[in-house]
């Protein structure tokens, strides 16, 4: 089946990221799923949750927020604080983060302190919680390493980088790296979480009106580990790229980033 962009079954879409965005985080990436776009900011508090102090537990704690911005969709979402209650998708996606990134750094090694990650999507176009995660683990790696820099730990508190990626069975085909017209149009849909060493963190899947083979349940991870396997290359690039001078860049960086999708 040929695909709306002319992408191969297996084939990402095209990746890009422009690092510090907030210059306020420790670490932030915007970073862009085809034309899913998300800014990803991990953020350092000298402290822990009070239920830490209480039940004494050691180390520190990493919490996630998700948030979909009004403008990220065709039509205007409403905000979260004008509706007055939470969004039950938006909560569940920030737990998935919040778990995805608790798999893969050692809470000891980072000390008494919390590092809250926010993920804003810019616009949405399939693949928000995926393109969060793959660019949460950026920002983290980032924030923990100018840590280091500055004495304030000793070791590396994240283990292994962890990524994800969407796949799906479209009229019968298997496909990666859903956007949102095939989202819509999936008999199958699935978000994949891995390590780079392609340890599994999480898998979600189910069939919207359907069933689904165990053949192809397998096309589906096997499509996932060969997405997050370049993902994962893509987060060394950005890592390193972070810690070199002048990492930053500025508003006519972001014209042409946004110029060129």
């Amino acid at each position: 089946m040929p695909r709306s962009d002319g992408r191969a079954p297996d084939q990402l879409r095209t990746i890009d990221y422009i690092l510090d965005v907030a210059p306020h985080a420790a670490g932030s990436v915007l970073i862009a799923f085809g034309n899913t776009r998300v800014i990803c900011a991990a953020c350092i508090n000298e402290e822990v949750p009070r239920w830490m102090k209480v039940q004494n537990v050691k180390g520190g704690w990493l919490t996630a927020e998700y948030s979909m911005l009004p403008y990220s969709t065709l039509d205007r979402k409403d905000r979260e604080s004008s509706r007055g209650r939470p969004d039950g998708r938006s909560t569940e996606i920030q737990r998935l983060i919040g778990r995805s990134l608790r798999a893969v750094v050692d809470l000891e090694l980072l000390g008494p302190r919390t590092l809250c990650i926010d993920c804003d999507v810019l616009q949405a176009d399939g693949g928000t919680r995926t393109a969060s995660i793959t660019g949460a683990c950026i920002a983290t790696a980032i924030a923990f390493n100018r840590l280091l820099e500055k004495g304030k730990i000793t070791r590396q508190p994240l283990k292994k980088k962890v990524a994800a990626i969407s796949a799906g069975i479209v009229k019968g085909e298997t496909l990666l790296d859903l956007c949102y017209t095939e989202d819509a149009a999936a008999d199958v849909d699935s978000n994949i979480v891995l390590t780079e060493h392609g340890e599994f963190v999480e898998i979600q899947g189910s069939g919207e009106e359907a069933t689904f083979s165990e053949a192809q349940l397998h096309s589906m991870l096997e499509y996932g580990r060969k997405g997050i396997k370049e993902l994962c290359a893509i987060q060394d690039q950005a890592i390193a790229a972070a810690m070199k001078p002048a990492a930053s860049k500025d508003l006519q960086n972001l014209a042409d980033f946004f110029a060129k999708k």
